[in-house]
């Protein structure tokens, strides 16, 4: 079975459907970029796919042992988290908070964990900063690095380089493929950047209030939705 599964998913608002027609898998490796416009229904899959929302239809299956517990998540940031004052430690620490169980004080694994994923991302030197004083691409890595906290399997990105100036988003699409080719951690990240969708993802799911697509890359780019996007025809 695969990793994650959309079984005919449909997402609704107050009775307003948001999003049909979902249907697809994600194997364990995959690196799934998940594409479309503004309102197209990217971040409320994204929702879904976290449990965070019911499916108004269809279903939502994980496979090989994963547990919605065992998902690391990167959301969006608002600027009031990017103000969040507690130190570059404490804020990777906080991503062992679902794996505690009814531990009321987190273990030494917890902390090897936060070290090791420190050392993964390149920014030991910066655990004892404040996190609110850090760069926007140093901050993602440490929010990157609370994700990695809380898995070792899945990896849900919602728009990571919104707001990095181009040299940081490139460095940060090395890092994410590298966590995917080295780490064996399967990615399905949301992005605006089609381009850069293409260029690194496995797999595209493209929506648009429905599926429009679903396959590898290699296909998406040979499609007459890919061929259009990708193209420069539309702006997303």
């Amino acid at each position: 079975m695969a990793l994650l599964t959309c079984r005919d998913v449909s997402f609704a608002y107050e009775g307003t459907t948001v999003l049909t027609g979902v249907d697809f898998g994600v194997n364990s490796g995959d690196y799934l970029c998940i594409v479309g416009e503004n309102g197209a229904g990217k971040s409320t899959l994204l929702k879904g796919l976290l449990h965070l929302k019911k499916p108004s239809q269809g279903e939502i299956l994980t496979g090989d042992g994963l547990k919605a517990t065992e998902i690391g998540y990167l959301p969006q940031q608002t600027a009031a988290q990017k103000d969040f004052p507690a130190s570059v430690y404490e804020v990777v620490l906080s991503g062992r908070l679902n794996s505690r169980g009814f531990h009321p004080w987190y273990s030494k694994t917890d902390k090897q964990e936060v070290q090791n994923n420190l050392r993964l991302l390149g920014i030991e030197a910066l655990r004892n900063r404040c996190y609110r004083d850090l760069s926007g691409g140093q901050q993602q890595r440490v929010l990157l690095a609370r994700a990695l906290c809380a898995t070792k399997k899945l990896l849900l990105l919602d728009e990571p380089v919104t707001g990095l100036d181009p040299v940081m988003t490139a460095e940060f699409y090395r890092l994410i493929a590298s966590l995917n080719r080295e780490q064996k951690i399967t990615i399905v990240m949301v992005s605006h950047d089609i381009r850069g969708a293409v260029e690194e993802a496995s797999h595209i799911l493209h929506l648009g209030n429905r599926q429009l697509f679903f396959g590898t890359a290699a296909e998406y780019t040979k499609s007459d939705l890919g061929r259009r996007f990708v193209g420069g025809e539309a702006e997303c």
